[in-house]
Formats: C-alpha cells, structure tokens, sequence
C-alpha cells in the first residue's frame, strides 16, 4: 500500500484555472491553439511512496483512477517537476498519471544499505514495471526524455503486452557498452564532456560538492533557449539531495562506458538489449528544434520503430527538456498516440 508524503506547496487556484484552459484547447483542436495559453507553475501534489523490492519508490499520482494508465518518466538532472503541466493536462481528458521520481532522485530510496547503487538501463526500466506491478497497472502508455526516455524505450521493448504506446523525447535511446566503447567524431564527443568527467573520481568529487551548479549548467547547455528562472531550477533541485543521487549518475555515465560493473541478474536482459531490438508497439518521437544536448538524428533510429509512427519536431527554440519547455505539444503527442494504439 502507498503512502502520501505531505505537499509543501498548496496554491490550487493557478492550477485549476491553468489546466482548465490548457485542456479545453487540447480538446478544440491540439498544439498550435496552446501557445498563449497561460502558463502557471505550480505543484504536481503530494508524493506517495510504495514500495517495490529493493526501492520504496515516490511517485505523484493525478486524474481519476479507474483511467487508463499513462508513467511518465523524468530524466538527468531534472525531476518529476518536468511533468508539472503535462499531467494535469492529461488527467483533464480521463487518464490516470503515475510520475515517478527515478532512483537516486527525490523520495525513492534503497530500502537496504546492501543493495547495489547500481543505474544500469536494465534497472531503470525493472524499477518502471517494479512499480506497475505494485500500483496493480496492466498496460500503460509509457512517456519520457532523457534516461526517461530511455527506460520507456526498454520497457516498450521487453515488455510490450505491459506497455500500450510510447512517447520518446529523442527517440530510440537503448544502447550498449560495446555500442559505446566505439569513438565518435570529436564534435559529438565534446558533447559528452561530462560523461567523462565522471569517469574520474575528481569528477565524482566535484559533481558530490557542487551537485546544484552543476546540474544548472547541464540545464543551460541542453536548453540553451530556454530562460528558466531561479525558482523553477530550484523546485527541481530539491530532489538532487537524495541521499545516493552521486552514486547513481557517477554508476550510470561509468557503466556505460563499462568502468562500472552492472549487476548479474540483468546480463541477459542487457545482451538483449545490445542486439537493439525494435519498438512494435505505436510510438511518437519528439525532438526540440534547440536542443542542446547529445541526441541521435531521427533518421538514423526510424527503422527502430517497426509499428504505427510519427516523429515530431517542435520548434520555437525548444531544447531538451521537452515536457517543460512545451508542455502542451507533449500531452497532445500522448494523446495522439493512444489514438494510435486504438
């Protein structure tokens, strides 16, 4: 059984008055109609914690619960806060969102200090169904960016009959250490920068002293357009202090460069994995027009998606952060492809 953990914000009245609006225009006619729309930050509600074997996992959770399931997954450096107008807008037209904070972020927590701080692909998309499984979700579509995206890309692709549709910021970002050990053209492994920063232990050092700042600059890198202000950054920020967020970012950029050794029980499903099988259930990609951060070209991750498709791009100065920097145009491509999924 799930627990709530209390709100530290309550103003309401932004919200409803917000996603009233944000909805109506979704349902007139879609995207375009929703750039004037007003946008009101404002708090997702109370986190919820469940627990699923080694994780006590916390989660927000909107919209009527006997709605079809829509997980929508943040990725690094941000938070559950990436899905602050998304949700609401999709809890509007009936659908029951689950957003999860991802380990090593915000209130998910090892429940043993034994437990490997381990942030393999694999383990991130197990924690995915780990939490369907507890929350008692058959299927759901599955939404994310950056290691969101990733981790709904995998549970697409492992577990199809539990994932109804895919949205995927970037697209198809499975990967491999063998896929990974091979060099790329120096401009693309300038982007990579921090990647191996964190292959150091003074990057470990330095990343553990200046956790704030550092993921502030990775936010202005990926989204170079995008003026986010101090208070939006630092609603984010809060879940940087979560007591193994150093562990887990240092194993995932390490693993993926194999420095770091995963755990046993995921080698099969990552040899899987490395064979990059296709995504046949109805998936949309989306990639912003100004996005900053290393991502593939769509062209070369079409042939990935094998059932109903449509790429996206957004444009208007939109970086990586997709879901936050246009809300609207996300909640419309889930929408869209649950029409998709019939």
């Amino acid at each position: 059984m799930s627990t709530l953990l209390p709100e530290t914000l309550t103003d309401r009245r932004g919200f409803v008055q917000g996603a009233a609006a944000i909805a109506t225009a979704l349902a007139e006619g879609g995207a375009p109609a929703l750039a004037a729309a007003p946008r009101v930050p404002f708090p997702l509600g109370p986190v919820r914690q469940v627990e699923t074997g080694v994780l006590s996992i916390g989660y927000v959770e909107t919209g009527p619960a006997s709605g079809p399931a829509v997980l929508l997954f943040h990725g690094w450096p941000y938070a559950i806060d990436a899905f602050a107008e998304v949700a609401p807008l999709l809890a509007a037209r009936g659908y029951r969102v689950i957003v999860p904070h991802l380990r090593g972020h915000g209130s998910t927590v090892f429940r043993s200090a034994e437990t490997p701080r381990n942030a393999q692909q694999a383990a991130l998309a197990a924690d995915g169904i780990a939490l369907m499984d507890a929350l008692k979700i058959d299927r759901a579509i599955v939404a994310g960016f950056d290691w969101g995206a990733r981790t709904a890309d995998i549970m697409a692709v492992l577990w199809p009959e539990r994932c109804k549709a895919l949205v995927s910021v970037s697209g198809y970002l499975i990967g491999s250490q063998a896929g990974n050990a091979k060099p790329l053209p120096p401009q693309a492994e300038l982007q990579w920068w921090y990647q191996f920063y964190f292959a150091t232990e003074r990057g470990k050092a330095g990343y553990a002293a200046n956790t704030k700042a550092f993921n502030q600059l990775i936010w202005q890198l990926a989204s170079p357009k995008w003026k986010f202000d101090a208070a939006t950054f630092d609603r984010s920020a809060a879940v940087f202090t979560n007591p193994d967020h150093v562990a887990i970012v240092i194993h995932n950029y390490r693993w993926r460069l194999g420095l770091a050794e995963g755990e046993a029980q995921y080698d099969a499903v990552e040899a899987r994995l490395a064979a990059m099988p296709p995504v046949t259930i109805p998936s949309i990609t989306m990639e912003g027009d100004a996005n900053g951060a290393p991502h593939p070209d769509p062209v070369q991750y079409r042939a990935k998606f094998t059932g109903p498709y449509e790429h996206r791009l957004i444009t208007g100065g939109i970086g990586h952060n997709l879901p936050q920097e246009a809300p609207a145009a996300f909640a419309k491509a889930v929408l869209d492809v649950a029409r998709l999924a019939g």
